[in-house]
């Protein structure tokens, strides 16, 4: 898991390494400290062996932690569906709320944006 932490040419395909990236740069952007937000991860499936911290299992301790409001952002997605929507918007804010949490907001995926529907035709024609 340290590994995802330094420098490689395999972070191109690291998933892990590209969540962890994704949030430092939105954390960046958003004028936050390290100690101000965390990385969790969701869609764990059965019992086979998972990334984590688990996302439900982090949301439960920043309640008992005197959490009262959180915001989620899911960086390895660019359209909300099932697991993000689901996992997170609905499940996710029962389990902030049940464990003394006020508020869970879920930070939209790119989706249709037209910024993001910029890009898909920029990387097309460039494909062409």
């Amino acid at each position: 898991a340290e590994c995802c932490n330094t420098d490689s040419s395999f972070h191109k395909s690291c998933y892990r390494h590209q969540v962890l990236r994704t949030t430092e740069c939105f954390a960046a952007a958003a004028g936050l400290l390290p100690e101000q937000y965390s990385v969790a991860f969701q869609s764990r499936l059965g019992r086979a062996k998972w990334l984590g911290p688990n996302t439900e299992d982090r949301l439960r301790d920043l309640a008992a932690e005197g959490c009262k409001k959180v915001l989620v952002i899911c960086p390895a997605f660019v359209t909300d569906c099932l697991e993000t929507l689901e996992e997170i918007a609905i499940r996710g804010q029962d389990v902030f709320k049940d464990a003394g949490g006020d508020s869970l907001t879920l930070i939209p995926c790119l989706n249709d944006r037209p910024e993001w529907v910029q890009v898909l035709k920029s990387w097309s024609s460039q494909s062409l």
